[in-house]
């Protein structure tokens, strides 16, 4: 393996310094979390199929005209990204209730909401990701007001073709998180999809029966997530040809 330096350590991931200036290798772990760190494990195969997932997301997506910073899967776990400025901010859409809205409101889960939500999340584990207003975000100086129309515009179009890329295979896109950075282009900058689409960041049901196949499976103690995982990788036509053989990560620089 190839000894790359290390930049950054996340829950899921991996970043490493890129083989050229303005790229990064993103690695996909097993490791999972939930309830801001409290419960942790493993789940078996999820960076590989992870990895796959939102390669094969990021790319159709791209193929309607939506930037993002993924460039090419190079292996089994990694994928060669454009390096961003990462706008603190958690970008959450919800289709359906589910997860905190059922909590915080009272609404059933599995309720069909009458339109789309977007809300924003302040990027900081510290406080536990703490649910913001575009007040917050422009007081602060986190995302200015042009920064947060083409988010919104952006969002609205992913999840439009995500919902119905995914009904196509049976499944309903409950929500999901978007993460977005600032790519710098010489002197000029726009915004851009960055961090993964999976079922680590998105709910993702069986349409019919209404079956979990994400990380709620794990959340939850409902078991067979690696099941679920792999299921939708089958849906989307992506598993990995190799099957789910480990691979281990690059060899670090101190």
């Amino acid at each position: 393996m190839a000894r790359r330096r290390q930049l950054y350590e996340g829950k899921a991931k991996i970043l490493f310094e890129g083989p050229e200036p303005g790229t990064l290798v993103q690695y996909f772990k097993d490791d999972a979390s939930s309830d801001n760190g409290t419960k942790t494990g493993v789940i078996t195969g999820k960076g590989v199929l992870n990895n796959r997932i939102s390669e094969y997301l990021m790319m159709r997506l791209g193929e309607i005209g939506i930037p993002t910073h993924f460039v090419r899967r190079l292996n089994m776990r990694e994928q060669l990204i454009r390096e961003v400025e990462i706008i603190p901010l958690e970008v959450v859409v919800r289709n359906v209730a589910a997860g905190s809205l059922s909590t915080r409101l009272g609404i059933n889960e599995g309720t069909r909401l009458p339109r789309s939500i977007i809300e924003y999340y302040f990027k900081n584990p510290t406080l536990n990701h703490p649910l913001v207003s575009e007040e917050h975000i422009t007081c602060f100086g986190w995302a200015g007001t042009a920064d947060l129309d083409d988010m919104v515009a952006l969002t609205l179009r992913i999840n439009d073709f995500l919902s119905g890329l995914l009904l196509g295979v049976g499944i309903t896109l409950v929500d999901f998180k978007l993460e977005f950075g600032r790519l710098w282009e010489n002197d000029e900058m726009r915004i851009i999809l960055a961090d993964e689409i999976s079922p680590d960041n998105c709910r993702l049901w069986d349409s019919k029966t209404q079956e979990k196949m994400d990380k709620d499976r794990f959340r939850r103690d409902l078991g067979k997530v690696e099941e679920g995982y792999q299921e939708v990788a089958r849906r989307l036509g992506i598993l990995p040809e190799a099957g789910m053989r480990d691979l281990k990560g690059p060899e670090t620089m101190q």
